[in-house]
């Protein structure tokens, strides 16, 4: 669904990706591993049109998409669900949920408000009180859920963990499982190595903007220098 090849990007006259090579293939679980800095988000926001590669092919479903207008991208149904969930605040939980529709299923909008809300019985506890107002694994719900309002073929999940407690962790690739398990497309941008590996098909390791590290999950999962790396053995 998703190939990504030869690709540079960055900021100015920095460039941060050198060269990355990456796919998604129909129904998979792919995690793109990496710590802080290492790239990731710069990758995604070229992946989605915020920012124009340096060079190098973004192709989605056979046509290419580097360089083109993020409202196109959204509208081809590939969708990003950004690090630190920003949610609009001020509005509420059904407003957030309905602005998901805005450029893509807005003539399915009803039947998949009924849809998400039974995947996430405590967002239809809280229709109309202000997103802003909700708890950290509430908020990170509710991202996840607008995005699924856009009816996605691929999504992009930018660390969907971070700052949520353990518990609330598990909740999330739990349902990230669930999700695929229904055959959605998924790139999981991840910090998290451990519960990553044990969720995806394949898995690349991004580090100083390059590839390092790819191959299936479970082989990764045992990679010594991965270990030593991310695991502290």
């Amino acid at each position: 669904m998703l190939e990504v090849s030869g690709l540079s990007a960055g900021y100015g006259a920095v460039e941060v990706l050198r060269g990355i090579d990456l796919a998604v293939a129909a129904g998979e679980i792919v995690a793109l591993l990496g710590s802080n800095g290492a790239g990731k988000s710069t990758l995604n926001n070229n992946i989605c049109g915020l920012y124009r590669p340096f060079g190098g092919s973004i192709r989605f479903e056979g046509r290419e998409i580097a360089g083109s207008p993020s409202t196109r991208i959204v509208e081809a149904g590939l969708i990003q669900v950004p690090e630190g969930r920003r949610v609009f605040p001020n509005l509420s939980v059904r407003d957030n949920l309905q602005l998901g529709s805005y450029r893509r299923g807005r003539a399915a909008r009803a039947r998949n408000l009924e849809r998400i809300l039974a995947v996430f019985p405590r967002l239809e506890e809280r229709l109309a009180q202000a997103a802003g107002t909700l708890s950290g694994g509430e908020q990170q719900m509710l991202a996840i859920g607008r995005g699924l309002m856009s009816e996605p073929r691929l999504l992009i999940l930018d660390e969907p963990s971070l700052g949520l407690s353990p518990l609330l962790v598990e909740e999330v690739f739990t349902l990230i499982g669930r999700l695929n398990g229904d055959g959605l497309a998924i790139l999981l941008v991840e910090q998290n190595v451990v519960q990553s590996l044990a969720i995806a098909h394949r898995a690349y390791v991004l580090e100083n903007g390059r590839i390092t590290l790819s191959g299936k999950a479970a082989d990764l999962a045992q990679d010594p220098e991965l270990r030593r790396s991310y695991l502290g053995h």
